[in-house]
């Protein structure tokens, strides 16, 4: 009977192990805890960008990895692809922004 209880505890040891290295993080990975936050984030740029006057918030898409946030889409001028960065910059936790918004083609 002790064996058995030995090899329970060793058993629901492991799986403790394993489910708390599951969401640590890793250089290439991120943990639960990060995603999570940087989703907020990407919620937080995404409701700044809205608030900015002027700028068509849906033809701009939000990504964040650790803090990181690109924007990617179409805007009409270049002035208003710098509103959005630093719309962006400004949203406490933003650790940087990569810009790449472009220009909508002419036709």
């Amino acid at each position: 009977m002790e064996k058995v209880r030995q090899v329970l505890m060793a058993s629901m040891l492991g799986l403790s192990l394993a489910a708390t290295l599951g969401c640590t993080s890793t250089p290439e990975k991120r943990g639960t805890e990060e995603y999570v936050d940087d989703k907020v984030l990407e919620t937080r740029v995404k409701a700044a960008l809205v608030k900015e006057e002027g700028l068509d918030a849906s033809r701009i898409k939000v990504e964040t990895y650790r803090g990181v946030v690109q924007l990617s889409g179409f805007v009409p001028d270049q002035r208003m692809a710098e509103r959005a960065a630093a719309a962006a910059r400004r949203v406490p936790g933003v650790r940087e922004v990569k810009n790449d918004v472009r220009l909508t083609p002419k036709a």
